[in-house]
């Protein structure tokens, strides 16, 4: 089984998102753990889109990467640059996986258009997740 990290700044919306998918597609086959390089709380909406796609994401938490500092990890994604410019050292030998993703936490707009961004995000993350799992479990 794999151990997966996904790294966000705030551990807020784009990494609990990644995390839910890559936890939902992997199922047995790996455990996943999200973190951020601070810590700013689930953010709802991400929990709101992620249930529109049927992923329960309201049990998570959000850790800090300090948190996870004796875990051997086989992967680690960063799903913003800001995580990965201030990433701290991890120990061991993992593969390591970027991607920007817009945060949807800076749409603005009606609450729909605000949505609307968030929906977007979670399915650019989705199609990721899935791509990067068919690369590291098949």
């Amino acid at each position: 089984m794999k151990r997966i990290l996904v790294l966000c700044t705030g551990n807020s919306c784009r990494s609990q998102i990644a995390h839910g998918y890559l936890q939902h597609f992997a199922g047995d086959r790996a455990e996943v753990y999200s973190a951020g390089v601070e810590t700013h709380g689930v953010n709802p909406r991400a929990i709101q889109v992620m249930k529109e796609d049927g992923i329960d994401i309201s049990h998570h938490t959000s850790n800090n990467v300090s948190e996870y500092g004796s875990i051997h990890f086989d992967i680690v994604l960063t799903v913003c640059d800001n995580a990965k410019e201030r990433c701290p050292f991890l120990p061991g030998n993992h593969k390591k996986y970027h991607e920007n993703f817009p945060d949807p936490a800076k749409a603005t707009g009606t609450e729909e258009e605000i949505m609307q961004e968030f929906r977007r995000v979670r399915d650019l993350i989705k199609a990721y997740c899935l791509d990067l799992l068919a690369k590291e479990l098949e």
